[in-house]
């Protein structure tokens, strides 16, 4: 059972992303049953111990996984179920899976090609400080586990999407590099008309959520 709670600050501002009895799970099946839950501005936190349906719950948000019920709005717009749009919501495994033969460059470009406000500001911003520049080059499958998981976080914080859906960002990253994630999500909170669910087993610290959700 999901259950929420939205901080006092963002209680008078419409929800950017909505869902009501939302059920599904992988195969079809109903991990997640009956759930219901709005993603203010800025940035929220989705605790819960392994195997509670964190990543399923992103999937299905994101319509990488088929709902077998329920419905969902975003902006106040009724919004189709598993189909997935991710100019609009954007989840992907941050490992990457599908791109082992491709340049980090590479990648990025054929993203950039579904998601019309991709930022290339950001995408510059994270290859320096996330100190990137000497991997552009070499395939995905020659990267650290860390490195690659780079890239991917780089894809979802670049997408410009209204909602951003992140899968434990922090894993793998050395110090440095949580700490220019975390400063990026800092900024992101302000935000007004975007939202960002971090998935994870603790909330994570120093940055100011919009809402707590814990399966």
């Amino acid at each position: 059972m999901l259950q929420q709670t939205i901080l006092p600050t963002n209680q008078d501002h419409p929800p950017v992303l909505e869902a009501w009895a939302l059920s599904g799970g992988p195969g079809g099946q109903d991990l997640l049953r009956d759930i219901t839950l709005q993603l203010p501005a800025g940035v929220s936190a989705l605790t819960g111990d392994e195997g509670t349906g964190k990543t399923s719950l992103l999937r299905l948000l994101a319509g990488d996984l088929p709902a077998t019920a329920g419905h969902m709005r975003l902006r106040g717009q009724p919004w189709p179920m598993g189909q997935p749009h991710q100019a609009s919501v954007f989840w992907a495994d941050l490992r990457l899976p599908l791109h082992d033969e491709d340049t980090p460059l590479q990648c990025w470009s054929t993203w950039q090609q579904t998601l019309p406000l991709w930022c290339e500001d950001i995408q510059q911003a994270l290859v320096e400080a996330l100190h990137m520049a000497p991997h552009l080059h070499k395939r995905l499958n020659m990267l650290s586990t860390g490195s690659r998981r780079k890239v991917g976080l780089v894809t979802a914080l670049a997408s410009g999407a209204t909602v951003t859906l992140l899968d434990q960002p922090f894993v793998s990253l050395d110090h440095a590099s949580i700490c220019v994630i975390k400063d990026v999500l800092t900024d992101a909170a302000e935000q007004t008309e975007r939202a960002w669910l971090v998935a994870d087993y603790e909330a994570p610290t120093d940055i100011p959520l919009a809402s707590l959700l814990q399966l």
